[in-house]
Order: structure tokens, then C-alpha cells, then sequence
């Protein structure tokens, strides 16, 4: 008399007997690994500018090879009233870059010592140096007395 509508599979209809496979998901979440990303990418261009020093200063080294002796450094003085000398004869602000490349022969790597004064004004030593910087010297170095021979 009746008629069944069961699954002719089995299981009683509607999928109830069927188990579903686990299927594991092949998908990445990404958007941490960019948020993290996105956060150092700013954190490194906000500290850059600020790893960077503007006057190159040329630091000693306790241990180091011997210097080379056919490349003597040319010294740059200023004694306490602002006046510059290039070895031991004076020259202007205005004339000092020309004279440093003809003796360097315009070598901007040559070596450059700065002497300064203790009681020089200290804008007059910026500006020395910004000018030696203007005209692309690299190899500036600044000169002082070590602190056991300045007690003597």
C-alpha cells in the first residue's frame, strides 16, 4: 500500500547518512603579514633620515693599519680670531675650496685635517666645514689635543 520515498543509497534522505570529507582550506590570510609589513616599511623610513649624519667626521682607531705614507693630509687651521690657514699661510672662505683642489689636484678624496680653536666661535667651524662639504671632500677629519696631554 505504501509507497517508501527513502534514498535508494540508503541512509534516510537528505543527505543525514553522508558523511561530508574534510577538505583542508588552501587559502592564506595575508592581510597580518601586510599589516606587519605595511608598519616596518614606515619605521624604517621615519629612522633613515636619522641614521644619517651630515658633516663626515673621519673617527680614529685604537687598532688600525699604519696610514699611508705618500698621502699626507692636508691641514686646515683656525686659530681664535676666525682666521683660516691652509698650512701656515692665511686664506679667505672665498678663495679656500680653489686652493684645496689645486693642492689636492682635485682630488675630493684627499685627506683634510680641521684644527679649531678651543675659544673659536662655533658657527665659524660649521661654516668651514660646510664649505669643505659643499665642495665634495669626503675625507674631513677634526683635530683635537687627547684629554691626558690637555692636564699636562
Amino acid at each position: 500500500m505504501g509507497a517508501s520515498l527513502q534514498n535508494p543509497r540508503g541512509g534516510g534522505g537528505r543527505g543525514r547518512g553522508r558523511r561530508k570529507a574534510y577538505t583542508p582550506m588552501a587559502e592564506i590570510n595575508v592581510t597580518p603579514f601586510v599589516d606587519v609589513m605595511l608598519v616596518l616599511l614606515i619605521v624604517f623610513m621615519v629612522a633613515a633620515p636619522l641614521l644619517t649624519v651630515s658633516v663626515p667626521v673621519d673617527l680614529p682607531q685604537a687598532r688600525g693599519s699604519a696610514a699611508n705614507a705618500d698621502q699626507r693630509p692636508i691641514v686646515v687651521s683656525i686659530d681664535a680670531r676666525g682666521t683660516i690657514f691652509v698650512g701656515d699661510s692665511a686664506v679667505e672662505l672665498g678663495n679656500l675650496v680653489a686652493l684645496l683642489q689645486a693642492i689636492s689636484q682635485r682630488n675630493t678624496e684627499a685627506r683634510i685635517f680641521v684644527r679649531g680653536d678651543r675659544n673659536l666661535a662655533y658657527g665659524r667651524m660649521v661654516e668651514v666645514m660646510g664649505t669643505l662639504s659643499v665642495a665634495g671632500f669626503s675625507r674631513v677629519g677634526l683635530v683635537a689635543t687627547p684629554a691626558e696631554q690637555a692636564r699636562r
